[in-house]
């Protein structure tokens, strides 16, 4: 096990630990300095980090989606911790043991599978019906489906987030519908397990979360646009205003035009697509944040998916919780392992 996560970081402190490298650059200060910013990850979460000294010599020495080993110190800049690695290694095979590394839905895929397709076989109306299920039950999708995360950090970003996601979002979809009965739920459901379907290609996630090209390039809104268009297209006699409406529910679901919706959600079944899509996406963020150990005096760190701390509501409730130390280590690499490299010490 790995001697120190992300969540287990407090500032002010010099730890030792195992990361995984999510995005390697090389930047350069405004007097033209160079230096490394690295995102470095694990199970409970990212955080980036910076190299200071002898950048040239060991930034050939590891790639991204290595496993490095770092000494680093632990400081607070602008309200977010970042580590200033003073020493660095790429790690030995032995040395990793990569559940460390990859944060899983806590669900069991299968189940969630069966779930969503549980909530498919309610939709009644035949067009929309075939439309779905062909996305669904199409073994180019459906294993990719069962691992893909929902996003690269702000919410269920781990593997099966995507799936727990949407099942999640399917099944606020039937609650809210029996409370607003003039929803037409074969839409809403539609537009529930459709809507992210382009994230499949907008990131890949084989040993960490990233953006492909065409992720970067295209963004989640148009591939999925693209591809749930191409399967309409090819059900023969699918009703032009029907498309009309799946195409709205796709490019309106994030809301609002600075979240990277081209149009506002314009009909009831897309705004309420919408603001459940939110608040799901919100609620993971906060079950992530609270899931972890870092933070203080009750409150938790803070998340740059809610641009806040969150109180921890049992601790409040409870009164004042006791403090208590966390031993870390001061200095230099764990007994028995190979020295780091050298940066610099400050």
């Amino acid at each position: 096990m790995k001697a120190a996560y992300v969540s287990d970081l407090t500032p002010d402190t010099t730890i030792t630990s195992f990361f995984l490298v999510g995005e390697k650059e090389m930047r350069s200060t405004r007097e033209g300095k160079p230096f490394l910013r690295l995102e470095l990850s694990d199970r409970s979460g990212m955080i980036e980090a910076r190299v200071w000294d002898n950048v040239e010599g060991l930034a050939p020495l590891f790639d991204r989606d290595d496993v490095i080993k770092v000494q680093a110190r632990v400081e607070n800049y602008k309200n977010r911790l970042q580590l200033v690695v003073e020493r660095i290694r790429r790690a030995e095979a032995a040395e990793v043991e990569w559940s460390d590394y990859f944060p899983h839905t806590a669900e069991d895929i299968e189940r969630l599978y069966g779930r969503l397709r549980e909530h498919v076989a309610t939709i009644k109306d035949p067009w929309l019906s075939r439309l779905v299920s062909g996305v669904i039950e199409d073994p180019a999708i459906s294993p990719r489906l069962k691992r893909a995360p929902a996003a690269k950090m702000m919410h269920h970003a781990f593997v099966g987030g995507l799936l727990e996601h949407i099942v999640s979002l399917c099944d606020l979809c039937r609650l809210t519908a029996q409370h607003y009965a003039e929803l037409d739920l074969d839409l809403l459901l539609t537009g529930a397990i459709l809507h992210d379907i382009g994230k499949l290609d907008e990131l890949c996630y084989e040993r960490a979360i990233h953006y492909t090209n065409d992720g970067q390039l295209l963004g989640h809104i148009i591939l999925g646009l693209e591809q749930v268009t191409g399967r309409m297209n090819g059900i023969e006699g699918f009703p032009p205003d029907c498309k009309t409406l799946v195409k709205h529910l796709l490019i309106s679901h994030h809301g609002q035009y600075e979240f990277g919706s081209p149009k506002l959600p314009m009909f009831r079944e897309a705004l309420v697509l919408h603001y459940l899509d939110d608040l799901d996406s919100k609620m993971g963020a906060a079950r992530a944040v609270l899931g972890t150990e870092g933070g203080e005096a009750g409150w938790t760190a803070f998340s740059s998916a809610l641009n806040r701390r969150l109180l921890r509501l049992d601790q409040f409730r409870a009164g004042p919780a006791e403090k208590t130390a966390t031993a870390v280590p001061e200095n230099g690499d764990t007994p028995g392992s190979e020295p780091l490299l050298k940066t610099k010490t400050v």
